[in-house]
């Protein structure tokens, strides 16, 4: 080689050198935050992989985001539904993830409405072991967590429970709890839920149902005052013949 050949090589090289030299801080601070996202995202992934068998068990930051799990439904309960918490589970260690995990159900409860006996009737017969679904999570209430519940209806869609309740007349809306740091997803799911009940109050269903005339006139002569003295003056009548 020659000469000159030589001593463009050397130049070459030397600024390569110089490049990494110059930019091997830059090199180091984007690894070492590869290394911080991959340690986090693997966090993450670990944490919901886990099966928790207690409300207790979630983390503050999976009710802080409002993260979406899913579950099992058992049964069906006064204060909402008792389901089990169904993890990401990996493939190839799906056999090892079941033998470290305990059983245990969560306790759900439906956000942002009150429901009737006929909605807790409904609910009965709509979601049956082994329904699975989609909880939101919103707001931990001791052993409770308040949730919007989707139900699986196919491989593609589904419903939000709470919405049907309300959609139904089987329940009165009521403000969401626990989305104080979150105004846009507290808005957004309150509207839902307002526009339910709107529709059950235009179509007359459920407790928004407006009696009959019958049912009507009815009523007011069984809480009118006549009808009373009515009652009571037969009743007199009765107990003086009997006399």
């Amino acid at each position: 080689m020659s000469d000159r050949g030589s001593n463009s090589l050397g130049s070459s090289l030397g600024s390569a050198v110089q490049f990494v030299d110059g930019h091997l801080q830059a090199v180091r601070t984007i690894t070492t935050g590869l290394v911080v996202i991959g340690i986090v995202m693997l966090g993450r992934s670990i944490r919901l992989m886990t099966k928790f068998t207690s409300v207790l068990e979630i983390p503050n930051n999976f009710i802080d985001k409002s993260i979406k799990l899913r579950g099992r439904i058992h049964q069906v309960t006064e204060n909402g539904l008792e389901i089990e918490h169904i993890p990401i589970y990996l493939p190839f260690i799906s056999s090892l993830q079941r033998k470290w995990q305990s059983d245990g159900l969560l306790m759900i409860r439906l956000a942002g409405l009150q429901m009737t006996d006929e909605g807790r009737t409904w609910l009965t017969e709509q979601v049956k072991s082994p329904h699975v679904i989609w909880f939101q999570l919103l707001r931990r209430d001791n052993s409770f967590v308040d949730c919007m519940v989707k139900l699986n209806k196919g491989s593609i869609f589904s419903v939000s429970l709470n919405e049907e309740i309300l959609k139904k007349g089987l329940g009165r809306a009521v403000k969401i709890e626990g989305l104080h740091s979150n105004p846009k997803l507290y808005w957004r799911l309150q509207t839902k839920l307002l526009k339910a009940e709107l529709k059950a109050q235009k179509t007359g269903k459920g407790i928004w149902k407006e009696p009959t005339i019958l049912e009507k006139v009815s009523n007011n002569v069984q809480n009118s005052n006549i009808f009373h003295h009515l009652n009571n003056l037969l009743s007199w009548v009765k107990s003086f013949r009997n006399k």
